[in-house]
């Protein structure tokens, strides 16, 4: 399935910036896949917070002009700079950064039940959402129930 949602986005995608998001999203498909294959909700969580993460990439890569970086921030907050039409994707992803940082540390405990599947739902939805914004379409995603939770 990766490789097909990868095939599908690189034949719209030119130009060194544009590569590096097409791999970028390749490899949040690869996690989502990830993601549902895990038997453990600390997995299921970790790898849909990386799929967000490596789509979140994917945008500043194909927004970003230029190689450097000029100080050393978060995924979001590039996100916040380069496509602010999607603050509430980067504030409901960086907002679990800590809980990600806690399970990565074993602190499984901290992981609510249901929260690990609320963020892969929300994961597949923010990887349609970032390939469309790198695809240079309307990046317009449907918000309603991330805005009330």
């Amino acid at each position: 399935m990766g490789q097909q949602l990868a095939s599908r986005t690189a034949g719209s995608l030119g130009g060194p910036q544009s590569s590096r998001a097409s791999e970028l999203l390749h490899r949040a498909d690869d996690e989502l896949c990830a993601a549902r294959l895990s038997s453990e909700a600390w997995e299921l969580f970790s790898h849909a917070h990386l799929a967000a993460l490596r789509a979140g990439a994917a945008v500043v890569a194909a927004r970003t002009v230029g190689p450097g970086r000029r100080q050393l921030r978060t995924v979001w907050e590039l996100l916040d700079a380069v496509a602010p039409e999607m603050a509430s994707w980067s504030t409901y992803f960086a907002d679990a950064a800590a809980l990600r940082s806690a399970v990565d540390a074993g602190r499984f405990e901290e992981l609510a039940p249901g929260r690990a599947e609320q963020a892969l739902f929300w994961a597949e939805d923010f990887v349609d959402a970032a390939r469309s914004a790198v695809r240079g379409e309307d990046a317009a995603q449907d918000v309603h129930a991330l805005q009330a939770s």
